[in-house]
């Protein structure tokens, strides 16, 4: 007999995996398979960039894609049901922390989370949130936790000296124009939409402001199930990714168009290039080690980790290193530039984003025009 409690974790199991495409599987993988998970964002752009340069096919690697949603996203990895994917450190952590079987193996990319106060506001600096309220588009999400570090290593405790309202991440401009909110924490391409719009200004920007400009935000995550039953083929999967992340900053147009040609995600070229241009796309193994030792201390301090973790151990437990995976052979890894594939240097990135912006609401008003003379 099937005990009550087995019965529910069977139906939960079944649940989760219902947010992930038929491709998901709790089965182990053959040596040479790998499953790759992905939400469809801007950031990934590096895992669609391995599956269509090859780079899987390089490590002799047979590629497949999970597509989840960020409500199970954690819980489809823990359970088996992709093997490997890139994504935020801060969003794994007090997991991690409480037992989740994971591994960082690499750093992908830094700079993808803002604080952003409204334009006309007397809000200048992070000492300016104190007893403001917030908007994230959700609790617990990368933005919120990014806030949370933040508002704590400048001594605001985010629990009690500020308070949070939850909004979707395209409506958190328009709860600052009707005044719900004092100050928004976002993601890319909100943060360089609004700030393109004129709505906000930055408060905290993780691309430019110390600690967070060289700090990796995104790493290689990889399941511990994996790494234990297929360490190369973990290994090889790394590299791709890593690879891919080089390629993405060399070529931060041209995988923004792909991104978007084929199909992984809802956006147009010219805004998916707006957004990449913010993020730097430098992997490093190093990096990615750092980035979850300092992650981890600032979210101690901020009340998200427990008051007895020990910061060097979970530390030490969330990141392994790989054969093969090391910042002497990404320094020695070279790839192409693609014609075409590059932002100019002298691209000014907000007048870009104003001008497709401009376009989008010149677009629409015609459209609205067109349905008034056809009623």
């Amino acid at each position: 007999m099937i005990s009550c409690s087995f019965s529910t974790a069977l139906a939960l199991a079944a649940l989760l995996f219902a947010g992930c495409n038929k491709n998901a599987s709790s089965s182990p993988t053959a040596s040479n398979k790998v499953r790759v998970g992905y939400i469809g964002l801007t950031c990934e752009a590096p895992i669609f960039t391995a599956v269509e340069k090859g780079f899987f096919k390089e490590e002799g690697l047979d590629v497949s894609l999970v597509k989840c949603e960020w409500a199970n996203y954690k819980d489809v990895l823990a359970l088996g049901g992709f093997d490997i994917t890139h994504h935020l450190v801060m969003y794994f952590l007090k997991p991690i922390e409480q037992g989740l079987n994971v591994k960082f193996t690499g750093g992908i990319h830094r700079g993808c989370l803002r604080v952003q106060a409204s334009a006309n506001s007397s809000i200048n600096t992070v000492q300016d949130l104190r007893g403001k309220r917030i908007g994230v588009p959700g609790m617990g999400t990368p933005p919120f936790i990014f806030a949370n570090r933040v508002l704590g290593a400048n001594g605001i405790d985010p629990g009690k000296e500020t308070s949070w309202r939850v909004f979707p991440a395209g409506e958190l401009g328009l709860a600052l124009d009707k005044g719900e909110v004092d100050a928004v924490a976002d993601s890319e391409p909100i943060g360089s939409l609004l700030l393109a719009q004129g709505k906000v200004k930055n408060v905290a920007d993780q691309a430019k402001d110390a600690p967070y400009k060289d700090e990796y935000c995104c790493a290689v995550i990889v399941s511990g199930k994996f790494l234990a039953a297929q360490p190369k083929a973990a290994a090889g999967a790394t590299r791709a990714l890593l690879k891919a992340a080089k390629w993405v900053e060399a070529n931060p147009a041209a995988a923004a168009r792909l991104s978007v040609e084929k199909k992984y995600l809802a956006s147009n070229p010219e805004l998916n290039t707006v957004a990449i241009s913010h993020l730097r796309y430098v992997p490093s193994v190093s990096g990615a080690d750092a980035a979850v030792k300092s992650a981890a201390a600032e979210m101690k301090i901020a009340g998200m980790l427990s008051p007895s973790t020990d910061v060097a151990e979970l530390a030490k437990k969330a990141f392994v290193h790989l054969d093969g995976v090391s910042d002497e052979w990404l320094q020695s890894l070279q790839v192409e530039r693609v014609a075409g594939g590059q932002v100019p240097p002298d691209q000014d990135i907000r007048l870009f984003a104003e001008l497709i912006l401009q376009d989008q609401e010149e677009s629409c008003c015609k459209a609205g025009k067109s349905v008034v003379r056809t009623q």
